[in-house]
């Protein structure tokens, strides 16, 4: 349901109209879930969600006119649509270009070949706010190419964050559940919860996903090495 209490309102953005097509298809067979439109190109895509603030926007990462990217970074910039999450769709895997979409304030991503119910069960998730990226796919996330150098030029300071916020945030970029969180610091998942959102809104996060992102750039957690992201559980 959306905020509103009503179908969640979900925009489609791809290049390929066989793939919108498809998501169309399987997202209307959903009672719960109406498409308010779909577009071809990322620009078209951004007029399209300035026009009816969805919920969630489907957006591939690669179009014509103007990317996924950057089509999610005006999104973030535009207060007007701070209730609208992105969920990228790409071909690709894990790699740079995920990396900046999380940066630039997408909520997650998808994998085009996902499986159905993994699409119903993320625009879901997305849609009611909480972190797109399971902690299995957080702990993938981290191993495969946030393994890199911190960009501290363009990572908030850290003296914004208490001792506590300092440590979930640590916790989270290692791809812990706000559960695990609590068991690792013995205090309540609901304790949990406020410290990772407390962190967020000093941090202007729009969501977990660059919660995670800050920690890397900021140094506050270090990538580890190969031989231990091998033994990273899911792997």
């Amino acid at each position: 349901m959306s905020a509103g209490g009503g179908a969640l309102r979900v925009a489609i953005v791809d290049d390929q109209a066989l793939m919108r097509a498809g998501f169309r298809a399987l997202l209307e067979a959903e009672e719960d879930i109406e498409v308010v439109g779909e577009a071809a190109d990322g620009r078209a895509g951004l007029d399209l969600v300035r026009a009816r603030t969805p919920d969630v926007v489907l957006l591939d990462i690669t179009m014509p006119v103007m990317t996924g990217i950057e089509a999610t970074r005006e999104i973030a910039a535009d207060p007007r649509l701070a209730g609208v999450r992105v969920v990228i769709l790409t071909n690709y895997g894990l790699d740079g270009y995920v990396f900046e979409a999380l940066r630039a304030g997408a909520a997650g991503f998808l994998l085009k070949d996902t499986e159905p119910e993994e699409l119903l069960r993320a625009i879901r998730v997305a849609a009611e706010g909480d972190a797109l990226l399971s902690p299995a796919i957080t702990r993938r996330l981290i191993g495969e190419f946030v393994a890199r150098p911190p960009d501290r030029s363009t990572a908030p300071g850290l003296e914004a964050l208490t001792r506590r916020e300092r440590e979930v945030t640590a916790l989270a970029a290692r791809g812990l559940s706000n559960e695990e969180i609590a068991v690792h610091m013995v205090v309540s998942p609901y304790t949990a919860k406020t410290h990772v959102s407390r962190a967020m809104i000093k941090l202007g996060a729009r969501d977990r996903a660059q919660l995670v992102v800050f920690a890397y750039e900021s140094g506050l957690v270090e990538p580890r090495s190969r031989t231990e992201r091998d033994r990273a559980p899911g792997r």
